[in-house]
């Protein structure tokens, strides 16, 4: 390990990195998956240091309501129920790499957050 001088900061140092985290949700899980791999392979294109995709639990959305409108007659009930499917995505690097690896042709239905942060 070589000692640097203040002054001495080269291209690379002055840009700090960052650790951004992409989380992606989505109803439907193969849209999600594809956007997944896709940013995957993005990241292993740039050789970038990355976790992910880590999933975590679908939530199950759950609606039961009565089948009569006026509440006469038998007691029948439908049940309507949603999935929603979450992936979580860290990348450490500079937020200019973020915009090159972003820029994929998204899935329709799929959810994005970016979340910046200090490494």
């Amino acid at each position: 390990m070589a000692f640097v001088k203040k002054g001495d900061k080269t291209e690379d140092e002055t840009e700090c990195v960052k650790r951004i985290r992409i989380a992606l949700s989505s109803r439907n899980p193969r849209a999600l998956e594809k956007v997944c791999h896709d940013l995957m392979a993005r990241t292993r294109e740039h050789s970038l240091k990355a976790r992910g995709p880590v999933r975590l639990p679908t939530r199950r959305l759950r609606l039961v309501v009565r089948k009569s409108p006026c509440g006469n007659g038998s007691n029948t009930w439908d049940a309507y129920e949603m999935h929603v499917y979450k992936r979580i995505i860290d990348l450490y690097t500079t937020k200019a790499v973020v915009k090159q690896i972003t820029s994929i042709n998204m899935e329709a239905g799929v959810d994005v957050e970016v979340f910046v942060s200090d490494a």
